[in-house]
């Protein structure tokens, strides 16, 4: 059974009308994204298209609408864009990649969509894409890389331990190494780079935390620090930036919330200004949030604005689990947790 977040279980103030969460027009927006065809902005983000269909299935299933998308063409489209190495590329005659890779996972894994993959899947359904991810291992760092081209970031690895959890295949790598090598991401300031040495950065912050997360080892991160860090991030208008002196996005308010999540610390931040600030962004009449207010919306900032205001506990919406952004009910259904 889903996990709702009721009226009457969260400690958010009363918001007047015009900052309701506008969910019909959402969805709404969500589904009208795959008929733009016609537009010149479908085909300059065609290299994304895979990760527009993780994002807006996550807004959708945390809004309670996951049927919004026919779980049957998903799932054929999933399964066009991966190539006969078993990884997955953005779109149809693309490279594979791991981010898309780890969208593929994701998608299959919410529309329940992995028996499709074992039967009509490249190779050997999971084990094949199991392999595709484990290959991708710096044996001797433990970090892992992109592509067969080798850059290495800790987007990857936290990619690499998303997915291969959820295709309980984590055993294909060496987890205890790319522990250690997140572990060497840690800066002075609590935060975490993109690689050892790298300035911290919110996002690469939720990716690690989460990695760490995932591996069960969250015991290795300095909480204290690190929640002070991801605190700071939180400016006048409510919301946060992923660096100090940046200006406010809302995407933010899920790679620093989440991460406070993980390690317990969601209360050090004032969660009815920054669900002001996620709602002021919204389109209540054509639905999607963009990055700020008055700014042009896109699925990504949709999506992790709702996972924002899911982690805040905003009446009506699907618990979202911090470590994978996804519904804790897909989580629990595969996990068993």
């Amino acid at each position: 059974m889903s996990e709702v977040h009721e009226a009457k279980d969260n400690k958010l103030k009363q918001l007047p009308d015009e900052l309701q969460l506008a969910t019909a027009a959402h969805v709404k927006y969500v589904q009208s994204l795959d008929t733009r065809v016609t537009e010149y902005g479908y085909w300059m983000t065609q290299h994304l298209r895979l990760n527009g269909v993780y994002w807006g299935l996550v807004a959708l299933h945390l809004l309670g609408h996951p049927e919004a998308l026919p779980r049957d063409e998903t799932i054929e489209f999933v399964l066009s864009c991966q190539k006969d190495n078993g990884g997955f590329a953005p779109a149809p005659n693309h490279d594979a990649h791991m981010l898309y890779t780890v969208s593929a996972v994701q998608i299959l894994a919410m529309v329940d969509g992995f028996d499709e993959l074992e039967r009509r899947g490249k190779g050997n359904g999971k084990a094949t894409v199991g392999k595709y991810i484990a290959d991708l291992q710096n044996r001797e760092t433990g970090t892992f890389a992109g592509d067969e081209w080798g850059e290495e970031d800790t987007r990857f690895l936290y990619g690499a331990l998303n997915a291969l959890s959820l295709l309980g295949l984590l055993d294909l790598v060496d987890v205890n190494k790319a522990v250690d090598y997140v572990v060497a991401c840690a800066n002075f300031d609590g935060g975490y780079g993109a690689t050892p040495g790298a300035e911290s950065h919110a996002a690469q912050i939720w990716t690690c935390v989460g990695a760490l997360a995932i591996a069960g080892r969250v015991d290795l991160i300095d909480k204290e620090k690190l929640a002070r860090w991801l605190s700071e991030r939180q400016v006048a208008n409510g919301g946060f930036n992923g660096r100090p002196e940046k200006t406010a996005d809302v995407c933010y308010s899920w790679f620093v919330l989440g991460s406070l999540e993980i390690i317990g610390r969601r209360h050090w931040i004032d969660g009815d200004a920054l669900v002001e600030f996620i709602l002021s962004a919204q389109d209540p009449e054509k639905g999607g949030i963009s990055d700020r207010p008055g700014d042009m919306v896109d699925v990504w900032h949709t999506c992790f604005g709702i996972a924002g205001l899911s982690a805040l506990g905003y009446p009506g919406l699907e618990a979202v689990d911090p470590r994978y952004c996804m519904p804790k009910s897909t989580i629990r259904r595969i996990l068993g947790e």
